[in-house]
């Protein structure tokens, strides 16, 4: 058996019901990744993560906050943890008319995708951006393993 929608012809009514659903649907359709970013609903702060070899490496952005400002945890060997707080802005003198940058405090955990040597991250602070390196543990690494005949 085959369904579909009874809709009325012409009924404007209907049609402008219809066409808030639509909208509703798309604005729901964007909660995914990209959706978040959009409606404001992100984790701050924005994370890239990615690997090589011998090494994880993260950026995240933190425009407009000092390094004393934020803390950086590894739990676990494979549990990172940043807390901060973005401290809000001072107008001195005049009126502020839109505020759009969030302000805070925060905590973004991450489960990394591998066991890391907390022992031996570095730290750096750029423009804005932490970037930390944070070497494979060696139980993570991939082992040759030799065959004997």
């Amino acid at each position: 058996m085959f369904f579909t929608r009874w809709t009325p012809l012409n009924n404007p009514v209907w049609n402008q019901l219809h066409d808030l659903q639509g909208e509703v649907n798309r604005l729901f359709d964007r909660w995914g990744d990209q959706g978040r970013h959009f409606l404001g609903l992100a984790g701050f702060p924005a994370l890239n993560v990615w690997e090589d070899d011998d090494a994880l490496f993260l950026e995240a952005e933190l425009p407009g906050m000092e390094l004393n400002d934020v803390e950086i945890y590894v739990t676990g060997h494979n549990q990172l943890t940043i807390k901060g707080e973005r401290k809000p802005p001072v107008v001195a003198q005049g009126v502020q008319h839109r505020q759009e940058r969030g302000f805070g405090s925060f905590v973004r955990a991450v489960t990394l995708p591998t066991a890391v040597d907390e022992n031996q991250i570095e730290a750096r602070f750029e423009n804005g951006v932490l970037k930390l390196r944070m070497p494979k543990h060696e139980a993570a690494k991939p082992r040759k393993i030799e065959i004997k005949a």
